[in-house]
């Protein structure tokens, strides 16, 4: 027992003098939050780093409010979100789904403050808008493997470190200030780009250009429409006039015709008055084609078919029904994400190889009623074929009780003999 406890005692000792080097290395790297140049604030309160070319500032907060990029986020991630995560068991060649403490976290509630659904879907925003996901990993006890949930942390919030061969992450926790954890305690899930800290923003780096052309077509249009759908125009009127009638008229002008509630009221002038137009229509300058496009080019930023987020007019080459297109933005869009996020699960939750979890696509990827039948009828064995799923296999698909004698698999054999 005394050898435990100063087995013990070393091994805190040793942790402590490590988390102490982790806290004064992190010292010397610049919070994203600050207001110093290359620190997210600055960026912020400059938009030099977020600045299109087209004009609008474009990052995480104002892509949002771009109908593309809102539909594709939402999409990608509420359909992750409604994923099972299962948990299985390794036995053999074969596989058994278990239904433990971790299971509830993944499925159900991973903190006390949000269920599963919202967890994983805020998770997959912040890798689609941010470039990265980060879930601190809360253990029983400090000394103990035993995972008893999941916070997840705004990208901002998180600032990962070199450690070595290894990496830290620095919190700025709300509450405790700044919190330096070890990889093992954190899922830290990268997009593309990865760098060894961070992943690329897709929204700051691949995307910035064409989002802050629909932003730029957005407020062209608010503008437009809130001048009563009229283009700019010049008033020409006969003689001189001082600058103070030029105000006048001006200033009476804008509240007589200015505005929706104006649109149709007519304008009189006399005296030789007239009205010449300055700027071309929204039809001659092709606005509703050009947010068309921008729409399609930022679903093809995320992987998203044009036709899942509303632009009917655009074709896909997934397949012609609509559970082939289901199946191909399961296989070439969320694959992606559910396979670093499974990873990301195992490597720091089980780490082993008896025991991992997985995301089920099945609900994604079943056909229509009738196909799916057909696909029943040959799993099972059709005309003296052999089968490969058990009936109760079958019926737990559907999400139906097993039946007795539903676990032996069709061998093949009919009324004539065994199949050739």
């Amino acid at each position: 027992m005394a050898l435990l406890g100063g087995l013990k005692r070393a091994f805190g000792g040793a942790l402590a003098g490590w988390r102490a080097h982790s806290v004064d290395n992190a010292s010397t790297t610049l919070p994203l939050s600050s207001g110093t140049k290359g620190g997210e604030l600055y960026e912020w309160l400059t938009g030099n780093a977020s600045l299109s070319s087209a004009g609008p500032v474009v990052n995480e907060r104002t892509s949002m409010s771009i109908g593309a990029v809102y539909a594709c986020v939402a999409l990608i991630s509420g359909a992750v979100s409604s994923l099972p995560f299962h948990v299985y068991r390794r036995e053999g060649e074969s596989r058994q789904r278990v239904n433990n403490d971790l299971w509830w976290l993944l499925n159900e509630q991973p903190t006390p403050s949000m269920s599963a659904a919202v967890f994983w879907e805020y998770l997959v925003w912040s890798l689609l808008l941010h470039g990265d996901a980060f879930a601190r990993i809360i253990r029983a006890a400090r000394m103990s493997p035993r995972i008893v949930g999941f916070i997840p942390y705004h990208p901002l919030d998180v600032d990962p470190l070199k450690n070595g061969d290894r990496l830290a992450y620095r919190i700025n926790d709300k509450e405790k200030g700044y919190v330096v954890l070890d990889q093992d305690d954190m899922l830290h899930i990268p997009g593309l780009g990865f760098d060894g800290l961070r992943g690329m923003s897709p929204v700051r780096h691949n995307a910035k250009q064409s989002m802050g052309i629909s932003l730029a077509a957005d407020d062209y249009s608010a503008t437009f429409f809130g001048n009563g759908a009229r283009p700019d125009y010049i008033v020409s009127l006969p003689g001189t006039m001082r600058e103070d009638q030029i105000k006048v008229f001006r200033e009476s002008w804008m509240a007589r015709y200015g505005g929706l509630a104006n649109r149709h009221t007519p304008a009189i002038l006399t005296n030789g008055g007239d009205i010449k137009t300055l700027s071309i229509s929204p039809k001659d300058a092709m606005l509703i084609e050009t947010r068309n496009f921008q729409a399609a080019d930022i679903a093809r930023f995320y992987g998203v078919p044009p036709h899942m987020i509303g632009l009917t007019d655009k074709v896909t080459s997934w397949g012609t029904g609509i559970a082939e297109q289901a199946i191909g933005f399961v296989q070439f869009t969320l694959q992606r994400h559910l396979t670093k996020i499974k990873q990301e699960v195992n490597r720091k939750c089980f780490r082993t190889e008896r025991f991992f979890a997985e995301f089920s696509t099945s609900g994604l990827e079943r056909g229509d009623y009738k196909a799916r039948n057909e696909g029943y009828r040959i799993a099972l064995g059709r005309a003296g074929e052999p089968g490969w799923m058990t009936p109760n296999e079958v019926r737990k698909l559907e999400n139906m009780p097993p039946i007795d004698g539903g676990d032996t698999i069709n061998s093949g054999v009919s009324a004539n003999g065994p199949a050739a």
